[in-house]
């Protein structure tokens, strides 16, 4: 839209100081006659532009105006005062209470106090689970210090205490999933993903390094997620599933993925392709349904069998 393109030409104007009418259009993928037709906007709306022609020539936003211009927009203004989680403010030692919005609040326009107002009374962000998480990310901390010191950082990391690797380490930034606590770092020139909870001991080096110039945390992030879904292991099971477990299934996805679900056979049961991570998760799986669950496959179902079989001689030998 073209109001957005005025405010982004401001914003540019703003940080940048003088702009050339080509690197604008380069910038704002439009051609340089847009530009110079959106500066005769301006112009006629009042915004002090002006234009200095020269081997430095360019355009400019008046001083006076720019020193006032901050850039936000009403949109920007009111997703200032969307609730934070304050868990994760609290692991990084900030707190973001009542007070602090209320100075935020005084501090912006009057025009924008509205919408942010709504924002602030109908919108809270809670990135907490249910049930509290008994995980702890105890090194925390002395991740976060090595992270802002752009330190070296000594960790011993794994799953349990006889499985835990040493590690040198430069972290590149910290994200919160879920409410867990991921460091990204970069080892032997590589970016990888530590879960700051399996983190037993960490510790600072004097060593300090230097960032990748073109690293982005959230594109970083988003790239590995798509990468880590795409490589989860699928193992996909035909199954035909009683009409009275059929909501319990769909309603979540923690433990199995429903690909494909058909219209109910003559008997009622329904035929559906469901997906796990390996085979034993499936069997588990299915073995917790009972008789409401029949498998396709011959060979999964000797193996689901013989699980049950196993659980009623553990249980008569108990006796």
């Amino acid at each position: 839209m073209r109001a957005d393109r005025l405010m982004n030409i401001m914003i540019l104007l703003q940080n940048r100081g003088k702009m050339t009418a080509k690197e604008l259009a380069d910038e704002l993928e439009v051609s340089e006659r847009t530009i110079l037709r959106d500066m005769d906007a301006l112009t006629h709306a009042g915004i002090p532009v002006v234009s200095e022609r020269g081997k430095d020539g360019g355009w400019r936003l008046m001083d006076h105006f720019r020193n006032r211009l901050s850039g936000l927009t009403s949109a920007d203004m009111t997703s200032l005062f969307l609730s934070p989680s304050k868990e994760l403010l609290e692991d990084l030692g900030l707190h973001y209470s009542l007070d602090t919005r209320q100075k935020l609040f005084g501090a912006i326009p009057d025009t924008y106090r509205d919408e942010a107002q709504a924002m602030w009374e109908k919108i809270h962000i809670d990135s907490g689970t249910w049930k509290p998480s008994s995980e702890k990310a105890h090194a925390l901390a002395v991740v976060k210090q090595a992270l802002w010191e752009n330190k070296k950082l000594f960790i011993r990391y794994g799953r349990t205490v006889g499985d835990m690797k040493e590690r040198i380490v430069e972290p590149l930034g910290l994200v919160a999933k879920g409410g867990t606590w991921y460091l990204v770092a970069t080892r032997d020139g590589e970016i990888r993903n530590y879960r700051v909870s399996r983190i037993g001991q960490a510790s600072l080096e004097e060593e300090t390094f230097e960032r990748p110039p073109h690293f982005h945390l959230p594109d970083y992030w988003e790239q590995s997620k798509t990468s880590f879904v795409k490589n989860l292991p699928a193992y996909e099971v035909d199954v035909w599933l009683h009409p009275q477990i059929v909501g319990r299934i769909t309603f979540t996805g923690k433990f199995v993925k429903v690909m494909k679900k058909e219209q109910p056979t003559d008997d009622g049961w329904i035929p559906a392709t469901l997906q796990f991570n390996d085979e034993q998760e499936a069997i588990e799986f299915i073995l917790g349904f009972s008789d409401q669950i029949r498998v396709e496959s011959p060979h999964l179902k000797e193996k689901v069998l013989a699980a049950a079989q196993a659980v009623i001689t553990f249980y008569q030998n108990e006796s």
